[in-house]
C-alpha cells in the first residue's frame, strides 16, 4: 500500500470522526435545548394546574368567575369558561413541540374539549330557545350565559340575568373553529353539528339586536334596557367568517357536517359594525369591550386606520395608572354602588364620574395586541404596566380583578388630579380567590411572551391576517376574502323568450333563453330560501332549520351545486314584485346598478360574483326602453358606471365564479322539487319593433262631483257608475269609498274589489298614473320588500325615524323593527289622515336607506330623520311647479329626494331665507356643534330648558349623560320635536346658537330659573314689529312668516333681534354671577 492510500484511508477516518463529534455536538444541543423547553412547559403545567385547571367542575368541565380554594363554586360562567379552555388549549399547542410530553398534550387538550363539549351540552338543553330567537330576537328566548356547574341546569331565570349577550357565542364559535382546525374533537354526532347550524342563525342578526353586551347590563343607565352593541356585532361577523365552510369533524369528516353562512347576513354585520366604530352604543361613546373585538382573539376588523382610532380612543378616555374602565361612569363594584339593587335610580351614575373601577385585564389585551403586531417598544411599555399591578401568591403571580377607589379617598380622587389618590386591588384575584377571565388571558400573554407559544399556534385559522392572507379551507365551500381592486362582475343576460331575444339580437345584443342554458337551472331567490329552509332542521331538538329571511345579492350572486344540478339565481330585483315599484322601469335600473355597485363594493369571496338578469318583454315596452338598451349596452362594453362588467354566455361563466355545493340537501329522504326558471313559451314572434304591441289612448275621465257626494251615494249606485266610467281615476275614486264601506271582500260582477283593485294598479302602472297606483296599494294595505332592513341601516348611522303625517302624531322608530310591526304603525299612523302617505312613505325610506349607505355625508346635521316632514319638505319645493307628490313617478320622488337633501346646501344662495328656514326645518337640520351648544345651556341653568312645552331638566339629564353621548342628542331632538312648524323650529335652533354664543363670551353669567326659547323668540318677533311699524309704518301681526323671511345676519336681521331678546330676558330675570368680582372704577 503506498503512503499516498495510507494518508487518503487516514485522512478518511478523521474526517468521519469530525462529523461524529459534530453530529453528537449538534445533538447534545437540540437535547440540552428539548430539555429546557421541556422544563419551562413544565414550569407552565404546574401554574395552571394551580391557577385555573384546579377549579374545573368535575362534571361539566365549567369554570367559575372567581376560583376560591376550599370552596365548591355552584355558578358557571360561559365567557369566563370559555377563557379558561383557551388557556388550557394554548397550552397543549406548546406542549405539541417536545416528543416526550409524558402524556400533558393529550390531557390538557381533553381538559379544554371537555369544557367546549360542557357548554354545549347546557345550551342543547335550551335548543327550545334557539329555535324561538331565530324568529323573535327577544331576550326572553336568549342562550343563558350562567349555569349550575354539575347539573347544567339554568341558575337565573330570563328576567333575572342579562342573558342576551350575542358575544359570547361568537366567541364560543370562534374557539371550536380554533380548536378544531388544531385537530381537537369537539363535535361528536350530526345532532351537534345541527345545533351549531343553527347558532349561526342564531346570531347573524346580531347588527340588528339590541342585546346586554359584554357587561350584561346593556346600556350605561343599568336600568335594565338594552341596545346594539359594537362588540356584539363584532364578535359576530368574527365568528361568520371563521365558520363558514369549516367542517366540524375536522378532515375526516363529511359533506353534511359542513356548517353554512349567509353572506349577505355577514356583510350586514361588517358594514354596520364598521359604521358604529369608534363608538361602541348610543350610551357609550366608547367602551373597553371593544379591545378584544378589534384585537385577540376576534380581530373583527383589519382596516388599521379604523382599528387604531378604536383602541386609541379607548386608550385616550379610559386608561388610568391602574388599568383600564370598563366605560366612563361605570359604578360596578365601586364603594359607591348599591349592592342590594339590581339597576340604578335616574341619575345615580353621576355618582360614579372620576371613581370607576380600573382594570388591569384590558392592559393584558393591549400587550396581546402588540405581540400579534410584533410591536417590541409597545410589548416592553404594556409589560411595565402590567406587572406593579400584579399580586404576589403561593400560586404564582395573579391579576386582581380591578382596582378600587376607597371611600376614605374619593374626594382626594375627584378634587385633585385624576390618580392622586391610593387605589387597591380587589379581593378577586389577590387576597380572595383568583380572577380566572383575566388570569387565563394573562397566562397566555405570558406563554408568548416566553417563546413556549407562537401566534399562528394559538390562531390556527389566521384570524390575525388578512382575509387574502389566510389559507383557505375547501374549494368546495365558499370562504372569505379581500375584495380585489380591479374586480370584475359577471353578468349572465337570461331573455325570458325567444322572441324578445330576436328583438335584442338586431340592436347587437346576445341573450340566452332558460331552453339554451340546459341543464343549468335558473332559480328564483324564493327557491333558494325554500332549499336553505333545509339546513340544520332536526326533529329531535325541535329545530326547523333556517327562517325563511330573503336572500340578498351577494347570495344570488354564487352558482350552486344542488344535488348534482348547476343552479344560478337572479337577485330579487327581478323577482315578479307585490309592490309597485317594480313597475317603474328608471327605479329598476337604477336599483340595478345600485346592486352593482355593491357587488363591486362588499363581494369578500374566492371567485367573481355572478349577476343573473332576467329580461322581460314588459321592458322593451314603454318610454324607458331607450335608457334599458344603453344600459346593455355598456354591458356589452365591459363598463357600467366605473364598474368592470364581462358579459358572456352562462357556460362560460362558470369556470370563473364562486361556486358553493349545497351537500345537506343530498341526504334528506325525499327527493326535493324546486321550481325553475321556464321563462315564456311562444309561438309568435316579433318581427321588428314595430309588431311590439302599444298601450291603447286612455280617455281618463275624473267624476263631476265631490268626495263628499260621493260618499252619500248608496253601494249599488256605486257599483253602476263603477261599470259605467272608464277613466282610471273615475275608477280609483269610486272603489276607494266602496272598499272603505263594504270591505275587501264586496263582490262586484262575482269578483272580489282587491282583485279589481289590483288590475287598477297593473294597469295604472302601465300608464303611469301614479297617484290611483299609490292610492290603490295603500287602501290594500301594500308593504315594500327590504323596509326593515332599510330601517336598521338608517338607525346604526345613529340616526332616529319617524313616521306619521307632518301635523299629526309620529311614532318614533328607535331600533330594528320587523315587516309586520312596521307595516302596523306606518297604516296605522297614516291612513286616518292621509291614506298616500301609507306607501309614499315606504319609498322615501328605501331610497333613504339607500342614500345613507352610499353617501352618508349628505345626511350630516341631520339626526332625526322625520319621513312626514320630508313629505312635507318635497310638497314645499312643488308649490311653485303647481305639481302633485302623489302623480311623481317612484324614480322621480328619488330624484327630488336628492335633489332636496343635496340643492339645500349647492344652492341655499337662490332660495329666500324663509324657503331655507323651511327647508332645513322640514329636514331637522342643526349646525355641527349643536347639540354641544346646547348641553353647554343647560350646564349654566339650573332650572333647565323650556320648549314648545317641554321641559328638559339639567338634571338628572347632565347626571346621566355626557356631552358626546349619542341619546343626549337624541334627547334634544325629542325636545325639538314638540315644534310643528318647520320655520318656527329653524329659528329656535338659531336661537339657541346665540344664547350658547352668548354664555360663552360671558361665563361667568348663569340661568337660575328655566330658560324659556319660545319667550326669546316672542320678545324678538315684537322687536322686529316694533321697528317695521316705526321705520315702514305696518301694523302689528301676529303672523311671523315675515320675521321668518328675515336674513339672520343683517343690520336688522333676526340675529340682532334674537340678541336683545336673550339681553332683555337676562336682565328681566333673576341672573346668578359665577364671581363677585366685577370691573369697578377706583
Amino acid at each position: 500500500m503506498s503512503e499516498v492510500t495510507v494518508s487518503r484511508q487516514s485522512t478518511s477516518r478523521l474526517e468521519r470522526l469530525d462529523g461524529r463529534i459534530g453530529y453528537t455536538r449538534q445533538m447534545s444541543v437540540q437535547t440540552i435545548e428539548q430539555e429546557l423547553l421541556s422544563r419551562r412547559l413544565h414550569e407552565q403545567y404546574i401554574i395552571l394546574k394551580r391557577q385555573i385547571l384546579k377549579y374545573q367542575g368535575c362534571v361539566l368541565g365549567l369554570y367559575p368567575a372567581i376560583g376560591r380554594d376550599g370552596e365548591q363554586a355552584k355558578v358557571a360562567h360561559v365567557r369566563d369558561s370559555i377563557y379558561c379552555a383557551v388557556a388550557t388549549w394554548a397550552l397543549s399547542q406548546a406542549y405539541r413541540k417536545i416528543d416526550d410530553d409524558e402524556g400533558r398534550t393529550h390531557e390538557l387538550s381533553m381538559s379544554a374539549v371537555k369544557c367546549m363539549r360542557g357548554i354545549l351540552f347546557c345550551w342543547l338543553r335550551q335548543a327550545d330557545k334557539v329555535e324561538k330567537f331565530k324568529l323573535n330576537q327577544s331576550s326572553a328566548y336568549a342562550l343563558h350565559s350562567v349555569f349550575d356547574m354539575v347539573t347544567g341546569d339554568p341558575v337565573y331565570n330570563d328576567e333575572e340575568y342579562g342573558h342576551l349577550q350575542i358575544d359570547v357565542v361568537g366567541l364560543y364559535l370562534i374557539y371550536l373553529v380554533q380548536m378544531i382546525r388544531s385537530g381537537l374533537k369537539v363535535i361528536y354526532t350530526t345532532d351537534e353539528v345541527n345545533f351549531i347550524q343553527n347558532l349561526v342563525f342564531y346570531i347573524e342578526r346580531a347588527y340588528r339586536t339590541p342585546d346586554y353586551g359584554m357587561w350584561e347590563r346593556g346600556s350605561k343607565y343599568n336600568n335594565g334596557s338594552t341596545e346594539v352593541h359594537a362588540s356584539s356585532i363584532g364578535f359576530v361577523k368574527a365568528a361568520l367568517e371563521a365558520i363558514n365552510g369549516e367542517n366540524l369533524y375536522g378532515p375526516e369528516g363529511a359533506v353534511w357536517s359542513v356548517i353554512y353562512v349567509d353572506i349577505d347576513a355577514h356583510n350586514r354585520n361588517r358594514t354596520i359594525f364598521e359604521t358604529i366604530l369608534p363608538r361602541e352604543s348610543n350610551s357609550k361613546n366608547t367602551d373597553a369591550s371593544l379591545l378584544p373585538t378589534v384585537s385577540w382573539p376576534a380581530f373583527a376588523i383589519h382596516k388599521k386606520s379604523l382599528k387604531h382610532r378604536t383602541i386609541d380612543k379607548v386608550v385616550r378616555k379610559l386608561k388610568g395608572n391602574h388599568g383600564i374602565k370598563r366605560f366612563l361612569r361605570d359604578g360596578y363594584r365601586t364603594v359607591l354602588e348599591d349592592k342590594t339593587r339590581k339597576h340604578y335610580k335616574p341619575a345615580e351614575i353621576k355618582l360614579f364620574d372620576g371613581i370607576e373601577c380600573e382594570w388591569p385585564l384590558f392592559l393584558v389585551y393591549l400587550l396581546m395586541d402588540n405581540i400579534f403586531r410584533n410591536d417590541m417598544e409597545g410589548i416592553e411599555h404594556y409589560t411595565n404596566l402590567i406587572n406593579p399591578l400584579l399580586r404576589k401568591s403561593n400560586d404564582g403571580d395573579l391579576l386582581p380583578m380591578f382596582y378600587f377607589v376607597p371611600k376614605e379617598h374619593l374626594d382626594l380622587e375627584r378634587n385633585m388630579r385624576p390618580g392622586s389618590a391610593e387605589w387597591y386591588p380587589s379581593a378577586e384575584g389577590s387576597t380572595d380567590g383568583v380572577f380566572l377571565w383575566g388570569q387565563s388571558i394573562y397566562f397566555i400573554s405570558q406563554l408568548l411572551m416566553n417563546g413556549l407559544l407562537n401566534v399562528m399556534e394559538l390562531d390556527p385559522i389566521r384570524r390575525h391576517l388578512p382575509a387574502s392572507e389566510r389559507p383557505v379551507n375547501s374549494s368546495r365551500y365558499s370562504s372569505f376574502q379581500v375584495t380585489p381592486p380591479d374586480l370584475v362582475v359577471q353578468v349572465a343576460l337570461i331573455a325570458e323568450s325567444s322572441r324578445l331575444q330576436q328583438v335584442l339580437a338586431t340592436y347587437g345584443i346576445q341573450t340566452q333563453t332558460p331552453n339554451q342554458i340546459d341543464p343549468i337551472q335558473i332559480w328564483s331567490p324564493k327557491e333558494l330560501t325554500k332549499a336553505y329552509e333545509y339546513l340544520g332542521i332536526n326533529t329531535k331538538l325541535g329545530l326547523s332549520g333556517r327562517p325563511k329571511r330573503p336572500f340578498g345579492v351577494l347570495s344570488t350572486s354564487k352558482i350552486y351545486r344542488v344535488g348534482g344540478q348547476t343552479v344560478l339565481c337572479y337577485p330579487l330585483l327581478f323577482e315578479v314584485s307585490d309592490f309597485y315599484l317594480a313597475q317603474d322601469m328608471s327605479i329598476v335600473l337604477d336599483d340595478l346598478k345600485n346592486d352593482l355597485a355593491f357587488l363591486s363594493q362588499c363581494w369578500k369571496l374566492y371567485g367573481r360574483p355572478t349577476f343573473c338578469m332576467i329580461l322581460r318583454e314588459n321592458n322593451i315596452r314603454g318610454q324607458n326602453f331607450g335608457e334599458f338598451l344603453d344600459l346593455l349596452a355598456q354591458f356589452k362594453r365591459g363598463q357600467v358606471d366605473n364598474i368592470r362588467v364581462r358579459l358572456g354566455k352562462l357556460q362560460s361563466l362558470i369556470s370563473a365564479a364562486t361556486v358553493e355545493h349545497l351537500d345537506f340537501l343530498s341526504n334528506l329522504p325525499d327527493p326535493l322539487k324546486f321550481c325553475a326558471f321556464e321563462g315564456k313559451t311562444i309561438s309568435s314572434s316579433f318581427r321588428s319593433l314595430t309588431d311590439i304591441p302599444k298601450l291603447p289612448h286612455l280617455n281618463d275621465g275624473d267624476l263631476n262631483m265631490s268626495d263628499t257626494d260621493l260618499s252619500h251615494k248608496a253601494t249599488w249606485d256605486l257599483v253602476q257608475m263603477l261599470n259605467h266610467y272608464e277613466g282610471m281615476t273615475a275608477q280609483c275614486r269610486l272603489m276607494k269609498v266602496l272598499y272603505q264601506r263594504e270591505g275587501p271582500q264586496f263582490r262586484i260582477d262575482n269578483e272580489h274589489i282587491s282583485h279589481r283593485m289590483e288590475k287598477l294598479i297593473n294597469k295604472a302602472s302601465l300608464y303611469k298614473k301614479w297617484s290611483v297606483v299609490r292610492m290603490m296599494a295603500a287602501l290594500l294595505g301594500k308593504l315594500v320588500d327590504s323596509l326593515a332592513p332599510s330601517i336598521t341601516t338608517i338607525l346604526v348611522r345613529g340616526k332616529q325615524i319617524t313616521v306619521g303625517v307632518y301635523g299629526h302624531e309620529e311614532e318614533v322608530l328607535d331600533k330594528p323593527i320587523s315587516p309586520n310591526e312596521l307595516k302596523n304603525i306606518l297604516y296605522s299612523v297614516c291612513l286616518p289622515h292621509d291614506i298616500q302617505q301609507a306607501v309614499i312613505q315606504q319609498e322615501l325610506i328605501l331610497c333613504i336607506g339607500k342614500l345613507i349607505a352610499t353617501k352618508p355625508e349628505i345626511f350630516e346635521g341631520i339626526l332625526k330623520i322625520r319621513i312626514g316632514w320630508f313629505v312635507r319638505a318635497m310638497q314645499i319645493e312643488l308649490e311653485s311647479e303647481q305639481t302633485d307628490l302623489y302623480s311623481l313617478s317612484p324614480s322621480n320622488i328619488k330624484l327630488r329626494l336628492y335633489s332636496l337633501l343635496t340643492c339645500n346646501l349647492d344652492e341655499a344662495h337662490l332660495r329666500t331665507p324663509l324657503q331655507k328656514r323651511q327647508l332645513d326645518g322640514a329636514l331637522n337640520k342643526v349646525p355641527k356643534d349643536f347639540y354641544d351648544r346646547v348641553w353647554q345651556i343647560l350646564e349654566n341653568t339650573p332650572g333647565g330648558i323650556k320648549v314648545a312645552g317641554y321641559h328638559l331638566p339639567q338634571h338628572p339629564t347632565l347626571s346621566d349623560m355626557t356631552m358626546y353621548e349619542l341619546n343626549f342628542s337624541l334627547l334634544v331632538e325629542q325636545m325639538l320635536s314638540k315644534i310643528v312648524d318647520p320655520s318656527y323650529r329653524q329659528i329656535m335652533v338659531e336661537t339657541f346658537v346665540v344664547v350658547s354664543t352668548m354664555l360663552n363670551r360671558n361665563p361667568e353669567v348663569t340661568f337660575e330659573q328655566a330658560v324659556n326659547m319660545d319667550k326669546i323668540i316672542h320678545d324678538a318677533f315684537e322687536e322686529y314689529q316694533r321697528d317695521k311699524s316705526k321705520h315702514e309704518g305696518l301694523e302689528k301681526m301676529d303672523e311671523m312668516r315675515n320675521f321668518f323671511n328675515t336674513p339672520p345676519n343683517i343690520r336688522h336681521g333676526t340675529t340682532s333681534y334674537i340678541t336683545k331678546a336673550v339681553i332683555r330676558n337676562l336682565l328681566e330675570g333673576e341672573v346668578k354671577f359665577a364671581s363677585d368680582e366685577f370691573c369697578c372704577i377706583t
